[in-house]
């Protein structure tokens, strides 16, 4: 797998204004050694979240996706956790603003026609969507301005953790 360039404490500003400012496409690498570093990303990334921007997030059982999560909501003093939506399959988030975040687990969904007809796609235009399993399941039905995050956990190390940040039309 080849990535255009790593994120780091030093360029991730500009990696980031080309992400939310750019239709390119782009492949990014972040390398997270703990919790506090995915948190960090996190925080950073929701700076730049605006209303109809949209999140997958992907990666097995226990990669990070949740802490991930919860890092985007402490940025929007979200009051309470953030837990994955797994039986719900959507929570809302009001984060102060006019719109909110809608946190998706469409783990349980068996595929993008299930989703249009319990769910639908509105909330996509209607709030900042942050979507768990979203690649695996809704794929076909996602905008293409869609970011996705790939979380890999380190074999050797249970703490560790790539993060490939991507866009492909």
């Amino acid at each position: 797998m080849i990535f255009l360039e790593k994120i780091t404490n030093k360029n991730i500003n500009n990696i980031l204004n080309t992400i939310f400012n750019t239709a390119d496409d782009f492949s990014y690498e972040y390398v997270s050694n703990n919790v506090d570093d995915t948190k960090w990303l996190a925080n950073y990334i929701a700076k730049y979240l605006k209303k109809g921007d949209i999140i997958t997030l992907n990666g097995e059982l226990g990669s990070g996706k949740t802490v991930f999560l919860n890092g985007i909501a402490s940025y929007f003093n979200v009051e309470k956790d953030v837990s994955s939506p797994t039986f719900t399959i959507v929570n809302e988030y009001n984060i102060g603003k006019d719109y909110p975040i809608y946190h998706f687990d469409v783990y349980r969904i068996k595929n993008s026609n299930e989703f249009l007809d319990d769910i639908g796609t509105e909330y996509f235009d209607n709030g900042i969507c942050l979507i768990e399993w979203g690649d695996e399941i809704i794929s076909d039905i996602l905008p293409q301005n869609t970011i996705h995050i790939d979380i890999t956990k380190d074999i050797e190390d249970e703490n560790k953790r790539y993060f490939k940040i991507w866009r492909n039309k």
